[in-house]
């Protein structure tokens, strides 16, 4: 058996559970930095038979549309401290209580054949095939890559990444980051990448909501906002609108009907129209800087669906429509216009999304592989446009 597959199986009594939930929400309120070296020492989630399920004051969720990082799949919880409510917002992420931990752990389908070295075959697939809101992640054919938490603490959110350990019984606090090589097998497509996992400080070039304040030691939580999660899911009282789950638990408050909350759509589905899709898709992968107040507002290409400032997210200029570069260097391959309408070869964007060159890639971190069904979607976006572009010399 494989080194990446020899899994310990173990639980633990829902009553020390439970205990020791109460215990961490009392240390997350502290200002102490002596964080728990390992993952398990936290007991929020746990290798529990044959899954890795959460501690039950925990409730999975998954967005409406996930950021893409190198064809990893996502299982996130969230925990809120006993008796306390986070309190709703329609742009920008949830008013979550001190002592909430936001637990999201990365992982692999992989080949059934045993592996050797460093190196593990992994495989592209769905979230829904491994995991549920209810029995938490089925562990028989997956390989644990990570799991990171956001844990708010009485001076501020602080991010700690967890590496899980070879035999993938444990993860250890790894300030640090750390870069572990795999295989992509694709069909009879093989890829070799490095998969990244991004230091402590790092977190900040993406979950710093305000770079123009300065703020870039502030973070706070990404997918926490009404528009990620206004989505069915399992779990909890079955298969309902996340939001509704969540006030249902006592755990959010001020939360309007939810057809009234804003509302991002699954990527995936072919049935709606390519534009929401695609505003979904660079939304959850780009607006953490390209918003008004993010690390890429100088280009003026804003991609956040939000509202809370005060832009007007329906002009086409803010996408990139006909908008000359400002800012990027010799990222933007010689190409004039951001998007040009029509014409998916002559867009920055698209240049930028099928990039792997530091300088020119977009995003800039959090990838090591290029997200082929993203970029076909951004592309059939521009490609069914209407306009033209014209320089400004030409007008």
């Amino acid at each position: 058996m494989s080194k990446f597959l020899r899994f310990a199986l173990w639980s633990l009594v829902a009553s020390v559970l439970g205990f020791a939930v109460l215990t961490h929400h009392s240390s997350a309120t502290g200002s102490r930095e002596d964080f728990p070296a390992k993952l398990s020492q936290w007991k929020l989630i746990q290798r529990a038979g044959d899954r890795l399920a959460a501690a039950p004051s925990g409730v999975t969720y998954e967005l409406a549309t996930p950021l893409f990082t190198d064809y990893a799949l996502k299982w996130r919880v969230l925990f809120i401290p006993n008796g306390q409510k986070a309190a709703y917002n329609p742009d920008r992420a949830f008013d979550l209580p001190v002592g909430t931990v936001i637990a999201k752990t990365f992982y692999y389908p992989v080949t059934p054949a045993d592996h050797t070295g460093e190196s593990a075959d992994v495989l592209k697939a769905r979230a829904s095939d491994y995991q549920d809101g209810v029995g938490g992640l089925r562990l028989a054919h997956v390989r644990l890559m990570e799991t990171r938490l956001l844990v708010h603490r009485a001076g501020g959110w602080v991010a700690l990444p967890y590496v899980w350990d070879e035999d993938q019984r444990d993860a250890t606090l790894e300030r640090v980051g750390d870069a572990i090589p795999l295989t992509m097998v694709d069909g009879a497509e093989r890829k070799d990448f490095v998969y990244v996992v991004p230091n402590a400080n790092d977190c900040a070039n993406c979950h710093a909501p305000n770079f123009t304040a300065g703020e870039i030691n502030h973070i706070e939580p990404i997918g926490i906002k009404a528009r990620h999660l206004n989505r069915d899911f399992p779990g909890k009282f079955g298969t309902i609108n996340q939001l509704t789950r969540l006030q249902r638990l006592g755990y959010l408050t001020g939360a309007p009907a939810v057809a009234s909350a804003p509302r991002n759509v699954d990527w995936h589905d072919e049935r709606l129209p390519v534009d929401a899709r695609a505003r979904s898709y660079l939304d959850i992968n780009c607006s953490h800087c390209h918003s008004p107040v993010g690390a890429a507002r100088t280009t003026g290409l804003w991609f956040d669906q939000g509202h809370e400032h005060g832009a007007d997210w329906a002009s086409p200029r803010r996408i990139g429509v006909c908008k000359q570069i400002v800012a990027g260097g010799h990222g933007g391959g010689g190409l004039p216009f951001d998007v040009a309408p029509g014409e998916p070869e002559k867009s920055i964007l698209l240049y930028r999304l099928r990039s792997n060159v530091p300088g020119t890639m977009m995003p800039e971190i959090g990838r090591s592989l290029v997200h082929a069904e993203g970029i076909a979607l951004v592309r059939s976006w521009i490609e069914r446009m209407e306009g033209q572009c014209r320089l400004a010399s030409e007008q």
